[in-house]
């Protein structure tokens, strides 16, 4: 859940979208602003960015957004700033989300003026993540501890994601009646299958290992190597005439110099009839359908106990968040593979304003995260059936006179992420490729060591085609693999 800043200058508070400050007012420092909330370090080529709030679990806020925003503008220019990285202060969290209950206490206090002042926040934030989303310069995250929210709009666009084993991966919002924001519209649909929906509507963690094998991350490292990894990308000298792939090829074969090996026991979880089972579940078009879909899977006679489980334990999971989100959830899921980048933004900061005028944001902070201890939120509606079809595609209608969100940049837009085939983990339709290619039936060691050979070795590769093979091919007579469609 993306932090939403705290706004205490009463004129701010009142600003009307309409009067929002030109771009150099926007990122101007303002009264109460921490002067140290995100620290900025220079070793050779390398420039890091620091988000500096340990006890506050390094929380995103308005204060850090716009000392951020210059420095990557900065960056960008600057012939001496080869690589960018951005990590989190402390050993807990790179960033865990923030401060929702302070945006809520505004809109309940304030009301519209609440709401302004969330709708200006929003904007900052998500010209921030798109900002990262087409940088022009090798863009690397930490994903050391808690990431989650306006965490996950830091890093989940960066074309290198480096996990740990303090990843802790979330996007917690349907539980607080919102919704998957900070470019969640682009990134969740592009995960495999239906990994993206099932994380988007459940709010499911991933932790460690595997971020990497769901493809949240590109790579895994040991977190006692980051420094010595930083140390050792700022002694990289690129070729002027370098373009960012090669670029980037060079800085993911340097991440693979520190592979100290995967961590005991740690297979990729989201696997086998699991990971069938969350494709077949969370397919349907309307979220009646996905717990139509749950309840057979749990009842299922042929149905291993641990998928059982797990669909008991997901209709469980499903019952607590708010109907709202769910529904608008699911629509932004699959409406969202369809948007480029630019779309993706100025999409969710219209929808942020509409779950701001909706009283589930306000319940569900409040009873989640002010009262104590929590209580179940009073979701308005509270039932999924009460949510029509046409109040979700009020949520996506964009009014007449609606002002639309300025992005930082323009014409680096695209519509899949440029470096995903050559970056992390094999997707599942490369190692399809592999096997099918040439129209010739090929043997699984053939395929492995492919694929492995092509990634030169990278750590997880073969662990994650391992998986792919078991779960879509059978063998034939002949001991050769047939892809199953």
């Amino acid at each position: 859940m993306p932090l939403r800043a705290i706004i205490t200058n009463p004129a701010y508070l009142a600003r009307s979208a309409s009067t929002m400050p030109d771009a150099y007012e926007e990122f101007k420092e303002q009264p109460g602003d921490d002067p140290d909330d995100v620290l900025f370090n220079t070793s050779y080529g390398v420039r890091t960015i620091q988000l500096n709030r340990p006890k506050k679990y390094n929380a995103l806020n308005g204060s850090m957004i716009r000392k951020i925003i210059p420095r990557l503008q900065e960056y960008q220019k600057s012939s001496l700033a080869s690589v960018i990285i951005i990590g989190g202060a402390g050993p807990k969290a790179f960033c865990a989300g923030g401060d929702v209950s302070a945006l809520a206490s505004s809109i309940a206090q304030h009301g519209d003026a609440g709401r302004a002042d969330a709708k200006y926040y929003f904007g900052l934030e998500y010209k921030l993540d798109h900002l990262i989303a087409t940088y022009p310069k090798p863009y690397i995250a930490y994903l050391d501890g808690i990431t989650m929210g306006g965490g996950v709009g830091l890093s989940v666009h960066a074309p290198i994601r480096i996990a740990t084993e303090n990843t802790v991966f979330a996007m917690p919002e349907t539980g607080i009646g919102f919704f998957p924001d900070v470019g969640g519209s682009f990134f969740l649909p592009r995960l495999e299958g239906q990994l993206g929906t099932y994380l988007a509507l459940t709010s499911s963690t991933l932790k460690g290992v595997q971020a990497l094998y769901a493809g949240v991350a590109t790579h895994y490292i040991d977190s006692s190597v980051l420094a010595n990894l930083t140390a050792r990308l700022g002694e990289l000298v690129f070729k002027d005439y370098s373009d960012l792939r090669s670029r980037l090829l060079t800085i993911s074969r340097t991440i693979e110099e520190f592979n100290t090996g995967l961590p005991p026991s740690s297979p990729p979880i989201l696997a086998g009839d699991l990971r069938a089972a969350i494709d077949r579940c969370f397919s349907p078009s309307t979220v009646e359908d996905i717990i139509s879909a749950l309840e057979r899977e749990r009842s299922t006679p042929h149905a291993s106990q641990e998928t059982k489980d797990w669909a008991a334990a997901t209709l469980a999971t499903l019952a607590e968040k708010s109907p709202t989100s769910l529904k608008v959830t699911l629509r932004q899921m699959r409406l969202g593979a369809t948007w480029d980048t630019r779309d993706a933004f100025r999409r969710e900061y219209h929808l942020a304003a509409k779950f701001m005028a909706h009283p589930d944001f306000v319940a569900g902070v409040s009873a989640r995260l002010l009262h104590k201890p929590p209580t179940r939120p009073q979701w308005e509606p509270s039932a999924l059936e009460a949510v029509s079809a046409e109040d979700v595609e009020a949520f996506f209608r964009i009014e007449e006179g609606e002002e639309g969100l300025q992005l930082l940049t323009q014409g680096r837009d695209y519509e899949r992420y440029p470096f995903e085939r050559i970056l992390g983990l094999p997707r599942e339709e490369h190692v399809e490729e592999v096997v099918m290619s040439g129209g010739l039936k090929r043997r699984r060691g053939e395929v492995v060591g492919q694929i492995v050979e092509g990634k030169e070795g990278q750590i997880g590769v073969r662990e994650k085609v391992e998986e792919v093979l078991d779960r879509r091919c059978g063998v034939d007579e002949e001991g050769k693999l047939v892809w199953r469609g």
